[in-house]
């Protein structure tokens, strides 16, 4: 590694080291209106220049609900695209340490190949991440959300399912194993409510998506019929409550509400 020079500027912000000597005074001026535009107005706060660093209270504050669901999709674009933000992951938790300000709770499936952060490229302090398998919800997760809405803030709460669900087969073949019955039992709804002309078996795999999305809208409703919390925070317009379905063959996040 290089030693930095008295006359060598390190722009951390953008992840590059400069030489003062060939700095450009127009260029600089760009990014540091930019850096000030981010920190003000949270434009773009799951973008590079936020992402330096953890996701600030005034940030996070200044950030309507359909704001941040747009940078959820930005983020997906840019995950799909192979185009993700360069994370500095160690500053983001330094700059979360003492505090956390995220966004939204994500409702989501335990399952490998949906991971909620990296497929909208989020960093830490970002977004509450509940997983667990076939996005089900249940007391414990409300009153995960009811925290993360009421005491620290976040105001989105997006539930998230994805295609060729395993959870959402198992439901489908009713199968018994343990305690995995019970959680397929409260996802067994789903399947009697999903219309659908086709093969209604597990094999069929757009029958299984069509469940997984169903499921999505079920538990969508059932936390704004179990938590008076969110549904309060909810009609003043504090919270969106979203659903959402993840592709694990093309990569594409989508959104519904």
């Amino acid at each position: 590694m290089r030693a930095i020079s008295p006359r060598t500027h390190v722009c951390e912000k953008f992840g590059s080291t400069v030489e003062s000597s060939h700095l450009d005074r127009r260029t600089f001026l760009k990014a540091s209106t930019a850096t000030t535009a981010a920190a003000l107005f949270g434009f773009d706060f799951f973008g590079s220049v936020a992402h330096a660093a953890a996701l600030t209270k005034a940030q996070r504050d200044k950030l309507t609900p359909d704001q941040i669901i747009a940078e959820m999709k930005k983020g997906n674009q840019r995950f799909r695209t192979g185009k993700e933000t360069p994370h500095d992951y160690l500053a983001q938790q330094r700059g979360s340490a003492m505090g956390q300000y995220p966004a939204a709770v994500i409702l989501s499936c335990i399952d490998s190949r949906a991971p909620a952060e990296t497929i909208m490229d989020l960093g830490i302090g970002d977004v509450f991440n509940a997983r667990v398998a076939g996005n089900i919800t249940n007391d414990d997760i409300l009153g995960s959300m009811e925290f993360a809405c009421k005491l620290a803030g976040a105001k989105v709460v997006l539930v998230m399912g994805h295609t060729r669900c395993g959870a959402i087969r198992g439901a489908i073949d009713k199968a018994q194993l343990g305690n995995l019955t019970g959680l397929l039992g409260k996802i067994q709804p789903a399947v009697g409510a999903t219309s659908y002309a086709g093969e209604r078996s597990a094999k069929n795999y757009d029958f299984v998506d069509a469940v997984a999305r169903k499921n999505v809208e079920l538990t969508m409703g059932e936390i704004r019929k179990r938590s008076a919390v969110l549904a309060d925070l909810e009609t003043a317009g504090a919270v969106k409550i979203a659903g959402a379905m993840y592709n694990v063959k093309t990569a594409t996040v989508d959104f519904f509400v």
